[in-house]
């Protein structure tokens, strides 16, 4: 009954995980809406923005799930990186979204070139460099579609470096990733493991060794 129960989380887990991630894409693609003036800015729109990121941190979980017994060293960490970078970036949209439209501009202006300034610049680094680094991975051990590796990796650029690139870039950006997202949600509940690397280690210890 026990190791029913063990096969059958991971797998219910992902399936939870693929909500979030179809969540995610959902609201990027509000996020533009929004951005490009579509559709209003209103307190519900603000509110939801920051959960588009939180909800991808299920996403990227869910696929390391998938991938686990292929991804090694380097998945592990293209995973936490992201999921690092993504915690940051759920920070970074509340700032966004819910502080800086109820301040005045050159409040905002100043707190831009402070401190927040350095840590906007970090997060960002560390979202393109856990991004590039877990999509390495799905690309080299998995089956994920070459299409939605590359639009995923390329559609993070200008969210990450969104003041570099112009307003219709970014705008761009979001509706790539919340493209790529569905396309990896996709994938990944078609291809849902019936063991993860966890549970081999689990069962036998070696082998999860030499999963890793």
């Amino acid at each position: 009954m026990s190791s029913n129960i063990q096969v059958l989380l991971p797998a219910a887990l992902i399936k939870v995980f693929a909500v979030a991630g179809f969540l995610s894409a959902t609201i990027l693609v509000l996020n533009a809406a929004k951005r490009s003036g579509i559709i209003p800015t209103t307190p519900v729109t603000q509110l939801a923005a920051p959960v588009a990121q939180l909800a991808a941190i299920g996403l990227v979980i869910g696929i390391y799930l998938v991938i686990s017994r292929k991804a090694g060293v380097l998945g592990i960490s293209g995973a936490a990186l992201s999921v690092t970078a993504l915690a940051g970036l759920v920070g970074v949209e509340f700032v966004l979204n819910l502080v800086f439209p109820y301040l005045d501009r050159d409040i905002a202006a100043d707190l831009r070139q402070g401190p927040l300034a350095i840590a906007l610049t970090a997060v960002s680094i560390l979202f393109l460099a856990g991004t590039a680094i877990f999509m390495l991975t799905l690309w080299r051990t998995s089956t994920a579609p070459r299409g939605a590796v590359l639009l995923y990796a390329a559609s993070t650029i200008p969210i990450a470096l969104r003041t570099v690139f112009p307003e219709t870039v970014l705008q761009l950006g979001l509706i790539g990733l919340a493209a790529a997202i569905s396309w990896l949600t996709i994938w990944m509940l078609r291809n849902i493991p019936s063991e993860t690397a966890f549970e081999v280690a689990d069962r036998n210890p070696a082998a999860g060794a030499n999963a890793s």
